[in-house]
């Protein structure tokens, strides 16, 4: 299992991961100004209202993610097209019976955050099929630009390419975060070879 440390994430308030699509606004513009036509029931309206506002923050108060919300460009497409087309087909059909529309916008929305949670944890675990430092571009879901995400993947194949990847670890913290000090002596040679997983973890943690 590959140890994945962000090294340079800006934390910020983040208000969902859909609204940086560029369909977005068509889209949900387009929800909110027909949902009067979707129930008979007039109570609908304004609770598919308020879900359909409010789509973005809650979004980001259902994610529950211990890292920062970074997607992907293709990712975020994936997930985009998914929620459009469900909400294409729910808003196709005639009027709903009391209480069926405003539950199916549930429904879409749970579904919407599963998506988002895996496409960001997959691109995170992707990153063990490197060894050493590896980045991927990103949207950031706290202000729709461009970022991305940088870790650390330990699947090396021999103790030269660790040897190689600790040390690309170690110029990446002196450029980026001047974090590096003689006291790194645990991760330096000759002590690399023999260097385990658990021992650089609890080295970096230490310092």
């Amino acid at each position: 299992m590959a140890l994945l440390l962000c090294l340079s994430l800006t934390v910020a308030l983040a208000r969902g991961c859909l609204h940086c699509h560029s369909n977005f606004s068509d889209k949900f513009n387009f929800y909110r100004d027909h949902v009067n036509l979707k129930s008979w029931w007039v109570g609908d309206i304004p609770v598919s209202g308020s879900l359909l506002t409010d789509w973005s923050q809650d979004t980001m108060n259902e994610l529950h993610l211990a890292i920062p919300a970074e997607i992907t460009r293709e990712k975020l497409d994936q997930v985009a097209n998914a929620v459009y087309q469900k909400m294409d087909v729910l808003y196709q059909g005639k009027m709903y019976f009391p209480g069926y529309f405003p539950n199916e916008l549930r429904n879409i929305f749970r579904e919407q955050v599963r998506l988002i949670q895996n496409a960001i944890i997959e691109s995170r675990i992707d990153c063990q099929r490197h060894c050493g430092v590896f980045q991927y571009q990103t949207i950031s879901c706290s202000n729709c630009t461009d970022s991305h995400v940088v870790c650390f993947g330990y699947n090396c194949e021999s103790s030269a390419q660790w040897e190689m990847a600790v040390q690309g670890l170690l110029r990446y913290i002196n450029i980026w975060h001047n974090l590096v000090s003689p006291s790194f002596t645990c991760l330096e040679p000759p002590n690399l070879a023999n260097l385990t997983l658990e021992d650089a973890s609890e080295c970096l943690m230490q310092h």
